[in-house]
């Protein structure tokens, strides 16, 4: 938690004057009690009317300057803390863009979104809460303690004995309380995590009438949820009525004692007053105190678990950083096998082979077989965990990331598109596109007509996921987007589903005539798509079972029969 406070380094000033301005806040209040007890035993004991309305004037004066030096130690520890937390946020976002997809799969995409928003929230109140009172309170309770002392002695020793007792309660709290906090956090990962696949899964649920299921779940989850933030909100209670009793006992304490001593003629009325005032001031302060130190616990426990991420290093180390300045001429496998985190066996075991530049690589198998983790080597979003795979005779490891990923585009199972226009989604492949060449990608992407169509054309409005195109429509505009880029390698990871024949043969069709350069592989369920390739790779259980063009493979490769005869029938041959 404490190595995140270097993004406070921006904010000194802020830091340092937020806290000095409560200080001095609580200066003046430490004057209260003393203005209080003149005005007791000097101007009402004595009738000096003059001297109750000057000291009056007094407490109005200590009030607006302690008013006004409060609102700007709020104002600097509240920019200093939203800052900090917008520096944190930034960094951590940077960070998790740095991480590898093992990395990513390992933390989990939910804990990662509570951890950049809920739990940065937390942190930001605990640094807004301890600019402002992790200074003043404590000075408010011993500046109280060596006020007393300078009334009087004895009744001041019943401080020495109240304060120590109510640290060791606050703190012992605090202890406690921040391993409890760490689990309430990971426990509302999991209500997040059900959540979001509820929100993303939504059609699937209610196709298969899961509803009822999943609300079961969602319960159980948030029951678990509500059972550890009610055990930690119960203990983290009995801070207030201990730290009352402690300080009430001893205010009884300093009550019975002052009267003593006033009946003695050692301590005047007012002084006793004030000593009352300088006790009630330290009940407060605790009271301030124990929230802060619940906020602060939170935050701890916030702030580790965000700093548990910042400690991930991605297992994937960067290349030669001018190492892709040639062409990358061929794509070659050499006994490739990708075993994931966690994972008990291979899903890629012994992948051998060969794409020239310029051919069209079809990538066929049943699900689960390993395609997607095949094209995944590629770039890189995996590292092959045996073998090696080559880009122009060289290991794709000694090459730049970013360097060998401006020369390869992937259009992923899932179209994704993001909020903005057609354009700004088609300028993701290529910054300084001109609008012929998004019109051309567009073109070969077979999606120009219905773009043309629409009202605006290129700055037709995209909304958030591309929710307002159909499911065609959206694979094709990410083609395109992936088209605009002039790629060297280009990957279509069965993108085409939601094509019909004769628009995915079209597709096919343009993609061979307007990019005779490009090495373009083609993972897909559909043999209709990959008939026509120049080589065809057929997996089972992420093995390689069969090599070859279609009329090949229709003599030698059993599986690839099983999956042709399965969608044209006997008869298709």
């Amino acid at each position: 938690m404490w190595k995140l406070l270097t993004y406070l380094k921006n904010y000194k000033k802020e830091s340092v004057l937020g806290p000095l301005f409560k200080l001095l806040e609580a200066s003046f209040e430490l004057l209260v009690p003393l203005v209080m007890a003149s005005i007791i035993d000097k101007g009402i004991a004595r009738h000096d009317t003059p001297h109750v309305l000057w000291m009056g004037a007094l407490l109005v004066l200590l009030g607006v300057v302690g008013l006004a030096s409060s609102l700007t130690a709020q104002y600097f520890a509240a920019k200093a803390a939203v800052g900090f937390s917008t520096e944190l946020k930034s960094a951590l976002f940077k960070h998790i863009e740095s991480l590898s997809y093992t990395e990513i799969d390992t933390l989990g995409t939910t804990s990662l979104i509570t951890r950049m928003t809920s739990d940065i929230n937390q942190i930001q109140s605990g640094v807004n809460l301890v600019l402002r009172l992790f200074l003043r309170s404590p000075f408010i309770v011993f500046g109280a303690m060596i006020m007393a002392f300078t009334i009087d002695v004895k009744a001041a020793l019943i401080f020495v004995v109240a304060i120590p007792l109510l640290s060791i309660v606050v703190f012992g709290v605090m202890l406690i309380s921040i391993p409890l906090y760490k689990k309430v956090q990971t426990s509302l990962d999991r209500v997040l995590g059900i959540t979001r696949e509820n929100l993303t899964g939504v059609r699937v649920i209610r196709a298969f009438n899961k509803e009822a299921e999943e609300k079961e779940q969602f319960e159980d989850a948030n029951r678990a949820l509500n059972k550890i933030q009610m055990f930690v909100g119960r203990f983290s209670a009995l801070m207030n009525p201990l730290t009352y009793v402690i300080i009430n006992g001893a205010i009884i304490a300093l009550i019975w004692q002052g009267a003593l001593r006033v009946d003695a003629g050692i301590l005047t009325q007012g002084a006793v007053v004030a000593l009352v005032n300088y006790m009630s001031q330290i009940l407060v302060e605790l009271v301030k105190l124990a929230n802060l130190i619940i906020t602060v616990t939170k935050a701890i426990a916030c702030g580790n678990r965000v700093q548990d991420v910042f400690e991930v290093r991605s297992s994937m180390k960067d290349g030669d950083t001018t190492a892709v300045e040639q062409n990358l001429e061929e794509v070659k496998f050499e006994h490739v096998g990708l075993c994931y985190a966690g994972a008990g066996e291979e899903s890629l075991t012994d992948i051998s082979f060969t794409a020239e530049k310029g051919q069209m690589i079809g990538v066929i198998g049943g699900t689960g077989s390993g395609k997607t983790s095949l094209v995944n080597l590629i770039p890189r979003f995996y590292d092959c965990t045996s073998g090696e795979v080559k880009i122009a005779g060289k290991n794709i490891a000694d090459y730049s990331i970013d360097k060998l990923r401006e020369k390869i585009a992937v259009v992923p199972q899932r179209a994704v598109l993001f909020s903005g226009s057609i354009r700004s989604n088609m300028k993701w492949g290529k910054e300084d596109a001109t609008e012929e060449e998004m019109w051309k990608a567009l073109e070969v992407a077979q999606a120009e007509e219905f773009v043309k169509k629409k009202e605006n054309g290129l700055d037709a409005k995209v909304e958030q996921g591309g929710r307002n195109f159909s499911g065609g429509q959206r694979q094709r505009l990410t083609i395109a987007r992936a088209l605009v880029k002039k790629p060297e390698i280009l990957i279509l990871d069965d993108s085409s589903s939601a094509l019909d024949y004769a628009t995915d043969a079209a597709l096919r069709m343009g993609l061979r005539k307007s990019f005779p350069e490009t090495t373009i592989f083609i993972v897909s369920q559909r043999a209709a798509s990959i008939l026509h390739a120049d080589q065809i790779l057929v997996l089972d259980d992420g093995e390689v079972v069969g090599k070859g063009t279609h009329e090949e493979l229709l003599k030698s490769c059993e599986v690839y029969q099983e999956i042709y005869e399965s969608q044209f029938g006997k008869e298709g041959r």
